[in-house]
């Protein structure tokens, strides 16, 4: 700033000088020719431009034609006092202005309105301090850039990125701005709102059934529908393919938004009408309530979808519940550890004893997958096999249970002399494993790596597994009976198989649930249907082995049922490689010796 201001001293001095120098009249035609350069100059710009002379009543001395438009000014009228001017009279502009000539700054800059309701301009508009002539007041220019266009292009850009093409309403860029404008409000009360997630269903088939222009003509119908049941207050926005959002203010609590989802349930009921046929479309709604937890409109919105998978599964409208959530969070914190052990070799098997029960005689051991994690702790099977179904780890897992099974046994037969042992192994394989993997593949290349018969070998599978895709599993349980490999049914008896799937099914044992084992010797109906399964089994010639044998009374009450194998904590629990080859052993050792 002391730079400018020294040279324009240095300006003025100059012109001091020359001026001085030559007669008035000469003077004169100087200050003619100054000021014809101005106006030349200003003439020039592309831009709106004015040079404005400073003093008690300040006034504009030339201007441009982009200025007098822009200014709605014209000096030919006579009045050129800049307060007889509107633009620079008042509002940005003007106080800006009249701060600037009280002032010493060489120059100021900034970006502004006009600030009318209807045809308003923008503009970056700058003022600029000139040399001063000898005898003549001091002066500054005023520049205006028309940015009209530009700003109204992004706002139309803006307005075209927050609203879905198809229905009209915001999308989700938008809806995000309007739960961030309510949770970042200073006057915001931790549950005065609510996001609704609403689903639609059948959507899919209505799109591949009739084509994507049907399925758009239901989509904006939908969305009529859904604005039809909500207030005025409410945002409705468009979030995703078939997923709508609502941000609604609750007067009443929750209550507001139950009774939203009903009104929303009750403007469905009528059939949608496309093309020539009707039909009937439902939805699925999760809500989440607005609260100091939570600090901004992704996570808001994340709560609702979980809430609203929530609803898909039970049917009625769901509010997001922290704790499930958490639940979730350490299922997908769990998917990654697990992926982690397993790829590192972290897992281990134990293997129960399968007892014959007419000889006492140990037929074989069931392995079973355990895991302890990085900290010591030991994740139950039931937690981590659900997570590995869910993310599709359950294949690899499989994979990794049957060769180390296998292999066990093979080291087993080693252990000796090479001799090989009359015992088998056991499997379990998921019903995601039986649908996405080739597992006579697996079986084959496990047992040509470890040696081991397909004979010692038994494949334990759900009755799910078998529900799921009959045809898939028939085919997967052939190919393994080409193996030699036997197949047992597990947890027989909780599930809804056919007896005439059983029939065509190549099944060798059935293993009864330990629900109806531990029970059979105090309640009449588990009693009656493990009787009614022995028989079963009997009549279709499959083998059978009891599940959760705990006392001898149980054991000895089976074996005359004429139950063909036990397993159970009367037994041993499942145990590690080398205890269950040394109780292996001692069973067999004992039963020689008696």
């Amino acid at each position: 700033m002391a730079g400018s201001k020294a040279r324009v001293r240095g300006q003025q001095e100059t012109m001091d000088t020359l001026v001085g120098s030559v007669t008035p009249d000469v003077a004169q035609n100087l200050r003619g020719l100054v000021e014809s350069v101005r106006q030349g100059y200003l003439d020039a710009l592309p831009i709106a431009a004015a040079i404005i002379t400073v003093g008690a009543d300040p006034y504009i001395e030339c201007a441009n034609e982009q200025f007098r438009f822009v200014a709605e000014y014209d000096e030919r009228l006579g009045e050129r006092r800049i307060s007889e001017i509107p633009l620079l009279r008042a509002g940005t502009i003007g106080t800006r202005l009249a701060a600037f000539l009280k002032g010493d700054d060489p120059a100021f800059q900034f970006d502004t309105a006009d600030n009318r309701t209807i045809g308003g301009r923008h503009f970056t508009v700058r003022f600029a301090r000139l040399s001063v002539l000898p005898g003549q007041p001091a002066r500054c220019m005023v520049s205006l850039i028309d940015k009209t266009a530009q700003i109204e292009t992004e706002k139309s850009l803006r307005t075209e990125m927050l609203r879905d093409s198809l229905t009209g309403l915001p999308n989700r860029f938008a809806f995000n701005e309007k739960v961030d404008a309510v949770l970042h409000d200073p006057g915001f009360r931790e549950g005065s709102y609510a996001v609704l997630a609403v689903d639609m269903t059948r959507f899919s088939r209505v799109n591949e059934c009739m084509g994507a222009i049907a399925g758009d003509e239901l989509l904006i119908t939908f969305a009529r529908r859904l604005v039809s049941a909500l207030r005025p207050s409410d945002v409705l926005a468009r979030t995703s393919g078939d997923e709508f959002g609502i941000l609604m203010r609750l007067d009443r609590g929750p209550t507001d938004a139950f009774r939203a989802a009903e009104r929303i349930k009750a403007v469905l009921t009528l059939p949608f009408r496309l093309s020539e046929l009707e039909i009937r479309v439902d939805c699925a709604i999760g809500c989440a309530i607005l609260n100091q937890g939570v600090t901004n409109a992704d996570e808001v919105f994340r709560n609702a979808q979980f809430a609203l998978k929530n609803a898909k599964s039970v049917g009625t409208t769901q509010i997001y519940e922290p704790l499930q959530a958490e639940a979730v969070r350490r299922r997908f914190s769990m998917e990654t550890e697990l992926r982690v052990a397993i790829e590192s070799d972290r897992l281990t098997l134990a293997y129960q004893p399968l007892i014959e029960l007419k000889t006492g005689r140990v037929a074989g051991f069931e392995a079973l997958a355990r895991w302890t994690d990085d900290d010591g702790r030991v994740i139950p099977p039931d937690q981590f096999i659900p997570v590995a179904e869910e993310s599709g780890l359950i294949v690899q897992l499989g994979r990794w249970a049957l060769e180390t099974a296998l292999r066990t046994l093979a080291d087993w037969d080693r252990a000796s002399g090479g001799r090989t042992r009359e015992i088998g192994i056991s499997v379990n394989m998921s019903p995601i494993q039986i649908s996405r993997d080739d597992v006579a593949a697996a079986v084959s290349a496990a047992l040509g790596a470890s040696g081991i018969s397909g004979a010692r070998l038994t494949v334990e599978l759900t009755e799910s597994a078998i529900i799921k895709d009959p045809d898939r599993a028939a085919t997967a349980l052939n190919a393994l009976k080409r193996l030699d490999a036997r197949v047992a049914m597990d947890d027989f008896g909780t599930g809804y198989t056919s007896l005439a799937s059983m029939q065509l099914l190549p099944i060798d044992a059935l293993k009864i649930d330990r629900r109806f084992v531990s029970a059979m010797m105090d309640d009449g109906d588990s009693a009656a249907i493990v009787h009614a399964i022995l028989s079963l089994a009997k009549a279709l010639g499959m083998e059978t082995t009891a599940e959760g044998i705990e006392n001898a009374e149980l054991a000895l009450g089976l074996a005359e049922l004429g139950c063909t194998y036990g397993q159970g904590f009367h037994y041993a629990e499942a145990l590690p490689a080398a205890e269950a080859l040394a109780y292996w052993r001692d069973r067999d050792q004992g039963r020689r010796s008696a």
